[in-house]
């Protein structure tokens, strides 16, 4: 039988894509957050030296792989109690995103909790394998019978960050109901200016050092321009890592082992990333003067690669008004009711197509 999954989000943009294409300077599609820079040298060149790579890779990484995503775990995020047994590459960050569920082995009878404003595959990672589907932010009202539960910080699509001080009720709470407490951080280090990190939930600040029923996801594909490398990665209870790397085996889910000198070379050097965000601080700074000019209200935190934009219309009458400008951006219902008056603005454009659409949005 076929899964009863909801449409593809972006598929409901072809008419609004077919507008914009209309616009007479073209479209200019800031309806998602694929990277539009180059790829950075050191990966390329990680990929050049291993693509004679004829045997089958490991599921679980290599031990070297595992030392350098561990290093990195502790240096850059704080997490001192990660070790090469509690970390593991992903195909992607959505890997993990979507069939997190699947791989605990929950199902109808399991409760998922995602935030109340989401990325969709969260929802659609329970939907597979039929488990209940609760939004709810604050750690205090997660039901008592839930199974996993879902945070994101720095959030997509609103940049908001969580605290320590969230971090460590929700690790609190999590324990008290025997739930898996996952952290998506897939935007952790395009921060601001003055805070260019936010707090990993595997941060000794949050947890003591005591990793237990903790999971925390990382990507590449953002603070690298990697999204093609697919180069991701989990971290946190070495028990829990163990439990999803059998399934894992058996579904040949399998970082190649080039992608995974590309990942420890370019985690070994993150000079790379200040250059990164310092490109989409400076993105964000243009929108948001622009979108201000033209009374539109930005929400959400300053964080990630997204602006969270309102001005009283419904998501869809928004999204209309940017692409009769040749503009696509995504309605903010995609990502729950909570976002129906909102669009989510990528800032994944070169710099001449965000100056352009600055000046479309500020033009009236």
């Amino acid at each position: 039988m076929p899964l009863h999954l909801p449409d593809f989000p972006w598929d409901e943009l072809g008419p609004a894509k077919a507008t914009a294409q209309r616009h007479p300077e073209g479209l200019i599609d800031l309806s998602v957050g694929s990277p539009v820079d180059h790829s950075p040298a050191i990966a390329q060149e990680a990929l050049r030296e291993a693509a004679d790579s004829p045997g089958y890779p490991t599921a679980w990484g290599s031990l070297d792989t595992r030392t350098v995503l561990a290093r990195w775990w502790n240096e850059q995020r704080g997490a001192n109690a990660v070790g090469p047994e509690g970390v593991m590459p992903t195909v992607g960050s959505k890997e993990m995103v979507g069939l997190l569920p699947l791989l605990m082995g929950l199902g109808p009878s399991d409760t998922v909790v995602i935030p109340e404003i989401a990325y969709p595959t969260y929802a659609v990672g329970a939907q597979l394998v039929g488990a209940h589907v609760v939004a709810q932010d604050d750690p205090a009202q997660w039901p008592d019978q839930a199974s996993l539960v879902w945070v994101n910080s720095p959030s997509n699509p609103t940049g908001e960050v969580k605290g320590v001080e969230y971090l460590r009720h929700a690790v609190a709470r999590a324990r008290e109901i025997g739930a898996v407490l996952a952290s998506d951080e897939c935007y952790a280090l395009l921060g601001t200016h003055d805070s260019p990190t936010s707090p990993s939930l595997l941060a000794d600040a949050a947890t003591n050092g005591d990793l237990s029923g903790l999971l925390a996801l990382y990507s590449l594909s953002k603070q690298s321009n990697l999204a093609g490398y697919r180069a991701a990665m989990v971290a946190g209870d070495p028990k829990l890592i163990q439990e999803l790397l059998l399934p894992r085996r058996h579904l040949g889910l399998m970082m190649p082992e080039p992608i995974q000198q590309a990942l420890a070379a370019v985690l070994s050097d993150p000079s790379g990333v200040d250059v990164v965000r310092a490109t989409y601080l400076h993105r964000r700074s243009i929108l948001e003067g622009a979108l201000r000019d033209a009374d539109w209200s930005i929400d959400g935190g300053d964080a990630g690669l997204y602006l969270w934009v309102t001005n009283g219309l419904s998501s869809m009458e928004s999204v209309d008004w940017f692409a009769e400008r040749g503009i696509l951006v995504a309605p903010g219902h995609f990502y729950g009711p909570a976002g129906a008056s909102h669009v989510r603005v990528a800032l994944t454009a070169s710099d001449s197509d965000i100056e352009a659409a600055a000046r479309r949005i500020t033009a009236g």
